[in-house]
């Protein structure tokens, strides 16, 4: 009880204690803090995700033909890039069933920039690596589109998926 009755070894542990538990309170919202590490909320930031998900397939179009008997397989291990303004801002690589995910915090877009501006997904692993019958030369591209939003806490989530692949090149 000693060291309670000195108030400055009092606060000084205090305060000590609150420096050590910040930075794990601060992890465990990951880095959402508004940008501005945690105090982007107190000055009224708020943060935008993108996620980009969607299944890409085995085909020139990235897509199941509707027309075609024979079951088009998933395109695994796919390497695929998020551009803007032909800047690349994010990639991923497709799981063994073809489908991807690419949540992007952060961007100083709003999603109608983004969807206006030429953003896009470019596959860039060669058409060869899933199926050496399919041309060797160009990339798939697909443009984005808007499924959906939500918002509460400061965040804004925009669900985005791509559109009709085309083989580029």
């Amino acid at each position: 009880m000693a060291i309670l009755r000195n108030k400055n070894i009092t606060f000084s542990l205090i305060l000590m204690c609150l420096i050590v538990v910040s930075p794990i309170a601060n992890a465990q919202l990951g880095g959402l803090g508004g940008g501005l590490g945690g105090l982007g909320m107190l000055l009224g930031g708020l943060t935008n995700i993108f996620n980009i998900q969607g299944l890409l397939m085995c085909s020139v179009t990235g897509t199941v033909s509707t027309n075609n008997a024979t079951a088009v397989p998933p395109f695994p291990n796919a390497g695929i890039v998020f551009q803007c303004t032909g800047q690349n801002v994010s990639s991923t690589t497709t799981n063994a069933n073809g489908v991807f995910s690419i949540p992007t915090i952060g961007l100083p877009f709003s999603p109608s920039t983004l969807l206006s501006s030429g953003c896009r997904l470019v596959v860039t692993t060669p058409l060869t690596a899933c199926n050496v019958s399919l041309p060797a030369a160009g990339l798939l591209m697909a443009p984005l589109s808007l499924v959906g939003t939500a918002a509460g806490d400061g965040l804004n989530i925009f669900s985005l998926v791509p559109g009709a692949f085309g083989l580029v090149g």
